[in-house]
């Protein structure tokens, strides 16, 4: 007789050992024949279980070839148990053969003897049922196993397991073997934190066994769970169970009243005749926290510093200023409420409980929890249901209570006065809420969880939760689904850490799936979790997700009743067309159409709701699932009309202030005519060159990014204007080649739209490009087309600028009397127009000529006039290049400390900028005037301090040159 399994590993048994099944493809057939045993199998069927939907050009001889196989492995007997019967394949098999049967008879069993309450036989069936079960069924047939009706079958079994256990707990709490079921149930419980009935057999086990407080723990954490993620409350199986509790703790009240374990035999503070609240009465301290998280991982300096906020012993002098009263003893200062804020899912509650529990023996009053539903869609919880929640849990009956929050409130601090409780308050949506709740000044505490800053509390102290670190993310994804299973693939799980992003809850899902799906390779995993490709469906877990947990801050805010936070949630939206980068106030102005006090009131609404964080002032950014969540706000809320003007406002911005920022680093003669259209926000204020640079070099990636947007929406003129906006940043950055590519891309775009300014200035900058990288022909090239451009055109200023970077191509590649004509005919062309600010420039290309035509007094001379004009324009950059130039002219006319002087004024300027390459250059002049003068040491310092500037930013250029020069010293 053969037996077939299929409650694990699938398995045949031919009555005398286990008969080996080889081959996945085999294995699935006969998993599909087993899973509708008796049943005809349509052959096409078959083949797609075995393939997929792709299926190979010699499907029909391997499935022949696999049948035959399986009838081979089958033929332990001599029946001929798989038949062939239009339109497929029928798998015969016999009562008691194939365990997955046998498992629901034993179900079936058990859920009547359940019914019945014969609790023995409960206890037999299921455990005969449950001993069947031998690991996850289909575990080994992945992908079979994660189609449609496999996983459905497999789910199917789950439940009817989780099923059969419920109903031997149900047994063994009748026959008295609570205590033996505590551990099991409790662990069964952990991992279904939404199943009542779990944890209504766990809140009697534990009460049964002498364990209230934990029984108790188990109700709240509950409640609190349902309440967060569906919206309800427990049932009445688990009510009934609670009352079971509440009743044995009312049984114990009944007994003469202990004093409360914080105080002596005296009056406590503040505590005399008649000072208990009428109808209070003597109660056990509450322990409410709910159980801790047991993977907890990390988080030491906040988990130190709210244990400090906690513990921290302070001494307030008494009235006549002494640190002491007349009797010796000390005062303790209150202690002020701590908030632990965050975004979503970063793990407040997990730290609360965690510190709460260290140092619940420090309140030997009592600790309170209470889940405040800030963000819950079924709402908030209201104060005064709080408080009369409270003042029972602190022995003030109900009949007692005022019907007004405020005189709930007072009786409620008077109960609390004196006594040293925790209240932790969780998930807390503002300062209106909490408010009533605190505890008076005293030696009561309150530890309150948000996704608020709630910095309006009064004396609050607050401790802010950001994503976890590299290591502490690996110590939690080992903790959940052991360390064995992620380390044999390093680039797949890099992956899947950089898309959880460090937030806690996408990483205990991504564990919780890994350690439920052995079978699956990390690389599945982190292909599901591809940015924008599903990745926030991918991060859920039945009733757990991140895109849930983000949705109760975001639809909090946009439900509001105030107007600013409708806005807010506008502007979240809105910043997710924009993510991965980073905003200011004025251009998150540009972005939605408002003023830059409106959006910065916006931003720091989102900032105080841990929406959006800010690195430093004035800028503010979406955490990357933060940010993906945000776009899919955007696509599902804001039309493509919107979308598209939000857009362009923003690119428009962008336009005029990369115009702005390179007028000032580059001084440059000539910028191109303005953007048509309104202005929008203001603009960025630079009060010199660094600034412009430093702005520049930050919105770097920003700026690629509005590039390719302008062309997606088919506007060229403001791409162009983006690219060649960046002509000042490549005057000391040119090395890197990001310009370069901007440059390309604009051309692209330009061209696709026959837009011949953009192609005009385009070509103007390219050849900028190509002549700071030494790419002579390239240059020239690009400098005739835009000459072209411009002379027909009619524009003399542009050819005037173009003749004098033609000048100072034929001075690179040697040509000096073709570089002095073109130098003088730029020269005169700037006369004509008047433009006294460029002669300068002029000046200094018929300088380089004249340089190289030997004439080293005559081009000194020019240089000093263009050197003076540079001071007076401030002109960094042009005036450091002068600087050196000059330098290496007196160098040349043997004049040492003349030229020393006017290349360390140079590299003065290049440093105080953070010009790399500038610094570069500057350095390699310095060597060489060192070793004509025979200073070799120095000489040798200079080269390799240039060395490792080229070494560590990859400028090959100055790699070379330095590595020549050195060789070159004796």
């Amino acid at each position: 007789m053969l037996r077939f399994g299929l409650l694990g590993p699938l398995v045949v048994h031919d009555g005398t050992g286990l008969t080996p099944v080889a081959g996945l493809k085999v294995r699935v057939l006969l998993a599909a024949l087993l899973l509708q045993a008796n049943r005809v199998v349509p052959k096409d069927a078959l083949k797609e279980a075995m393939w997929g939907e792709r299926l190979p050009s010699s499907v029909e001889a391997s499935f022949a070839n696999h049948a035959t196989r399986l009838r081979r492995i089958l033929s332990a007997t001599e029946d001929n148990r798989l038949l062939t019967v239009a339109p497929g394949y029928q798998l015969l098999v016999q009562d008691g053969e194939l365990d997955v049967e046998v498992f629901e008879a034993r179900a079936r069993a058990a859920g009547l003897a359940h019914h019945a309450g014969d609790w023995h036989k409960v206890r037999a069936e299921s455990g005969a049922a449950l001993a069947l079960w031998r690991g996850e069924p289909l575990a080994d047939l992945s992908p079979f196993s994660e189609d449609r009706a496999p996983s459905l079958r497999v789910h199917q079994l789950a439940e009817a397991r989780l099923q059969i256990r419920e109903w031997a707990f149900d047994a063994d709490l009748h026959l008295g073997r609570h205590r033996e079921i505590c551990t099991e149930l409790a662990a069964l419980a952990a991992e279904n934190p939404l199943r009542e009935a779990l944890h209504r057999q766990l809140m009697l086990a534990l009460h049964r066994s002498g364990r209230q407080a934990d029984a108790f723990d188990v109700f709240h954490a509950l409640r609190r769970s349902l309440v967060d993620e569906l919206g309800t409350q427990p049932g009445a199986a688990v009510h009934q169970a609670y009352q079971e509790l509440l009743d044995q703790e009312q049984e114990q009240e009944q007994a003469p009243p202990a004093r409360s374990p914080s105080r002596g035999p005296g009056p406590g503070p503040g505590e005399g005749p008649g000072s208990r609240p009428e109808g209070a009465a003597a109660a056990p301290p509450p322990t409410q926290l709910p159980p801790s998280v047991p993977e907890f991982t990390g988080r030491e300096a906040e988990t130190a510093a709210v244990l400090g906020l906690l513990r921290r012993p302070v001494t307030l002098p008494d009235d006549d200023g002494a640190a002491g009263g007349s009797d010796g003893h000390r005062t303790a200062a209150p202690l002020r409420p701590v908030v632990i804020s965050g975004m979503g899912g970063i793990g407040k509650t997990a730290l609360a409980v965690h510190v709460a529990r260290l140092v619940r023996d420090e309140f030997p009053d009592g600790t309170l929890y209470a889940d405040l539903r800030g963000f819950s869609s079924g709402g908030a919880r209201c104060a005064h249901d709080l408080l009369a929640r409270f003042l029972a849990d602190l022995g003030v009956r109900p009949a007692v209570l005022p019907d007004d929050t405020d005189d709930l409130a007072t009786l409620f601090r008077a109960a609390v006065a004196g006594r040293r409780i925790l209240l932790v308050l969780d998930n807390a949506r503002d300062a209106t809420q909490v408010g009533p709740l605190l505890p008076p000044d005293g030696p009561a505490a309150a530890l309150i969880t948000s996704r608020q800053l709630l910095a309006e509390v009064p004396g609050v102290a607050m401790v802010r939760l950001r994503p976890l670190g590299p290591d502490e993310q690996l110590t939690l994804l080992s903790k959940l689904c052991g360390a064995d299973r992620i380390t044999d693939e390093p680039t797949a799980l890099a992956d899947i850490l950089t898309a959880c992003g460090g937030l806690p809850l996408a990483l205990r899902i991504v564990g919780g799936r890994l350690a439920s799906r052995p079978s699956w390779p990390l690389a599945l995993l982190a292909e599901r979790l591809t940015p924008h490709r599903g990745r926030l469906q991918a991060l859920a877990m039945g009733s757990i997700a991140v895109r849930h947990t983000f949705d109760m801050s975001y639809l909090a805010m946009r439900a509001s009743g105030n107007d600013q936070e409708r806005e807010a949630a506008r502007a979240f939206r809105l910043l997710g067309l924009w993510q991965p980068h980073a905003v200011t106030s004025r251009s998150a102005a540009a972005l939605l159409g408002t003023t830059e006090h409106d959006a910065a009131a916006a931003l720091e609404l989102l900032v105080d709701a841990n929406l959006v964080h800010s690195p430093e002032p004035d800028a503010y950014a979406l955490h990357d699932l933060l940010g993906e969540y945000a776009a899919q706000r955007a696509a599902e809320e804001v039309t493509a009309p919107e979308q598209e003007s939000a857009t362009l406002r923003l690119l428009t911005w962008y336009a005029r202030a990369a115009a702005t920022a390179c007028a000032v680093a580059s001084h440059e003669t000539q910028s191109p005519p303005p953007l048509d259209g309104p202005q929008g926000p203001e603009l960025p204020v630079f009060a010199e060159e660094a600034d412009a640079l430093v702005w520049t070099k930050r919105e770097l990636p920003a700026i690629r990014e509005a590039i390719t947007r302008a062309g997606a929406l088919g506007r060229s003129d403001i791409a162009w204007r983006l690219a060649v906006g960046l002509f000042g940043y490549a005057t000391t950055h040119w090395w890197t080649g990001e310009w370069d590519a901007c440059l390309r891309q604009a051309m692209d775009i330009a061209m696709a739209h026959d837009d011949r300014l953009g192609r005009a200035w385009l070509h103007r900058r390219i050849a900028v490009a190509h002549g700071m990288a030494g790419r002579n022909e390239q240059c020239l090239e690009h400098l005739n087309a835009s000459l072209g451009f411009f002379t027909d055109a009619g524009d003399e200023l542009a050819q005037a600028s173009i003749l004098g970077n033609v000048s100072s191509l034929y001075v690179q590649i040697g040509d000096a009397e073709r570089g002095l004509a073109h130098a003088e005919r730029s020269y005169e062309l700037y006369r004509k127009a008047g433009n006294a600010a460029s002669e300068a420039l002029a000046l200094s290309r018929i300088a380089d000529a004249q340089e190289m035509r030997g004439e080293h007094d005559l081009a000194a001379a020019y240089y000093q006039k263009v050197i003076e004009a540079l001071r007076e324009q401030r002109h960094g950059v042009f005036l450091a290049t002068s600087l050196t130039k000059l330098g290496d002219i007196h160098r040349q006319l043997g004049r040492r400390e003349a030229a020393l002087e006017a290349q360390a004024e140079a590299l003065a300027i290049r440093r105080r900028m953070n010009d790399l390459g500038g610094t570069a250059d500057c350095l390699a002049f310095m060597a060489r005037t060192h070793h004509q003068f025979g200073e070799w040491d120095a000489a040798r310092a200079c080269w390799e301090q240039c060395l490792d500037l080229g070494l560590r930013h990859g400028m090959t250029q100055h790699i070379e040159r330095s590595r020549g020069g050195l060789a070159a010293l004796p």
